[in-house]
């Protein structure tokens, strides 16, 4: 156990962050841990480079993209850092020893795995707010200039985002503006309401959207922009807005009352800004055949910057894993193509979520045809054609006994190799030309796209079906529909809008927080209520296929989700300097 000044060094720490790289050679540098030399405080605030390698933490703690770290190790697996779409019910991994990890103990309703990163999601943020606070202090001693109202936009932006990053995570947190010495000031914050948070980011958000540029010239190609704070701005209102977050018996979970109306009308009337400012697009997915359209959707994950991105995480431009470049290509690889680890497999769950085209019914001897393009764009089933292999994802019976396609055959001689547990591999965000298996020094260099214009237009249809305008959700869903040859819907429900979420969405982390914000998670993230299904083919030896769901093994413990996960534990050290209320049900060890 620690005492009160140790713990806190979760504001303490951002001190530290004053702490340089000693050059700045692009938008790259943003995402990735540099060199560092510690620098007298008053220089940074005089030197546009400086101010420019101040900025840096604010980017590289916002999201780790794509890079993962899965360690079994007693030293390591604290130190989990998951692909947050395993936490929802479309995705997860296939490596048996990954269920020795953190994340996996976390996802398994562990208390203490929770509690260790929900203190380490707070402590980051805190770094980072004070951090940015330290700047905002120190305002009046940057020369005047295009460079300081970028950077104090990209400081109010990123105080917004942290703190937006805290309310999902928390509900109110403490509201801290200032900057303060945790060791000498004696200061002590209250829990914020969802009100007084919402005024907050929203205001923070407005500043940002005033002072940061449309768009950047290449060399800053990645910084955030005024189009990031307009959806900032958006998806504040959105979020408090959501049905979790009314009619709570403590302002700092929600409304004391039902103001979702008013707040989807704020939302609907923030994402029309956005969309009337004519800064993005929807990325036309063009052809006229199956695989044409599926491969064309595709591209819009493998463009970096495209018009479609609102805010994306930039990882290396060459690859170089050491440069912030990934392993995505290469955990998600199934066994024909090296693939060892096998760690993105969607669910049946998700595959369910497609529907059908030209007024088809799903076949169940034949249930991949006929479905959503995006089916084709995002899944490897059996029988799908992927780096010019056809998958081989069933079993064939010969002489009474079932023998594992090469696909269901671990790749190698290593015995904790993966295969899928689900009957399916991820192609969404995959490289079809990526090669370089195994090098220690190259990976994968796609970005990580946290949001984007299609997300923005499904998040305004539910806004405005929120707000009782049908007609403009319909057509906001149509949009998204019509981009990839879907037909058009001729009249729209909630659950249409929310499906169109998962399926548009599918993979980029938006299922889990929709399922938190929609007050359905209990429901939905449990392995007892909704165990994540898998399919099981097997041709037999007459040659007839037959497909089989079923729940995957050990769901009732692998997956659990309490009422109180809903907020994650505030550090008791926080709450007992702070005299504040800690979130309910839980229990200091």
């Amino acid at each position: 156990m620690y005492d009160n000044e140790q713990i806190r060094t979760y504001l303490l720490n951002a001190v530290g962050l004053l702490t340089l790289s000693t050059g700045f050679t692009g938008c790259n540098n943003l995402f990735h841990d540099a060199p560092v030399d510690k620098l007298a405080e008053p220089s940074i605030w005089k030197s546009p480079l400086l101010l420019d390698e101040y900025t840096m933490p604010w980017y590289r703690n916002m999201h780790n993209g794509f890079n993962i770290l899965m360690s079994t190790s007693w030293l390591l697996r604290s130190m989990s850092q998951p692909f947050p779409a395993w936490y929802s019910d479309q995705l997860t991994y296939s490596m048996s020893t990954w269920g020795r990890t953190g994340f996996a103990d976390e996802q398994a309703g562990k208390e203490t795995a929770i509690t260790r990163t929900a203190g380490s999601s707070w402590g980051s943020c805190y770094e980072m707010i004070q951090h940015i606070n330290r700047l905002l202090a120190n305002e009046g001693s940057i020369a005047n200039g295009a460079s300081k109202q970028r950077i104090l936009g990209e400081a109010h932006f990123f105080r917004g985002y942290y703190y937006y990053m805290l309310l999902r995570r928390f509900g109110a947190p403490l509201l801290i503006d200032h900057l303060y010495d945790p060791l000498n000031d004696n200061e002590k914050f209250p829990r914020s309401s969802y009100e007084k948070m919402a005024e907050f980011i929203v205001s923070e958000a407005q500043q940002a959207v005033e002072l940061l540029p449309a768009k950047y010239e290449s060399q800053d190609v990645g910084r955030v922009t005024k189009g990031a704070a307009m959806m900032l701005k958006a998806k504040v209102y959105f979020w408090v807005g959501s049905p979790q977050f009314q009619n709570k018996d403590k302002e700092y979970y929600g409304f004391t009352g039902d103001r979702s109306k008013e707040m989807m009308q704020k939302a609907a009337a923030a994402y029309e800004e956005l969309v009337k400012s004519g800064l993005y697009s929807l990325v036309p997915v063009t052809g006229s055949t199956e695989t044409a359209i599926a491969d064309s959707y595709t591209k819009i994950f493998l463009t970096k910057n495209s018009v479609e991105s609102i805010l994306e995480v930039h990882h290396s431009d060459t690859g170089i894993v050491e440069d912030f470049g990934h392993r995505l290509d290469e955990d998600a690889a199934p066994p024909f193509l090296n693939g060892k680890r096998c760690a993105y497999v969607p669910t049946q769950n998700h595959v369910d979520e497609y529907g059908m085209r030209d007024g088809k019914t799903l076949d169940p001897q034949h249930p991949f045809e006929n479905r959503d393009y995006r089916f084709y764009a995002n899944i490897l089933y059996d029988g799908s054609s992927f780096r010019s292999h056809v998958m081989d994802i069933h079993y064939t019976m010969e002489g009474g006994k079932k023998k594992a396609g090469v696909d269901l055959t671990k790749y190698g001689t290593d015995r904790n190799a993966g295969v899928t547990r689900t009957g399916y591999y991820m192609r969404k965000f995959l490289d079809p030309t990526a090669s370089l298996f195994g090098d220690n020094k190259y990976g994968s260099k796609q970005n990580y796209i946290i949001w984007r214009y299609a997300e923005a237009l499904l998040d305004y249809a539910e806004a405005s079906f929120r707000s009782g305008n049908t007609a403009v959700a319909l057509n906001l869903v149509n949009q998204v529909r019509k981009r990839v040859h879907m037909p058009e819907l001729t009249s729209i429900t909630l659950d249409q809008i929310l499906n169109e979420r998962r399926v548009e969405l599918a993979f980029e982390e938006t299922t889990y927080w929709d399922y938190l914000r929609l007050g359905t998670a209990v429901a939905k993230l449990n392995g007892s209520e909704n165990p994540l299904r898998g399919m099981e083919i097997v041709k037999g030896e007459d040659g007839k296929m037959t497909y089989k769901v079923s729940a995957l093994k050990s769901q009732k413990t692998e997956r659990v989700f309490r009422a109180n996960q809903n907020y994650y534990p505030i550090p008791w050290s926080e709450v007992r300097y702070h005299e504040i209320d800690q979130n309910a049900e839980w229990n200091e060890k």
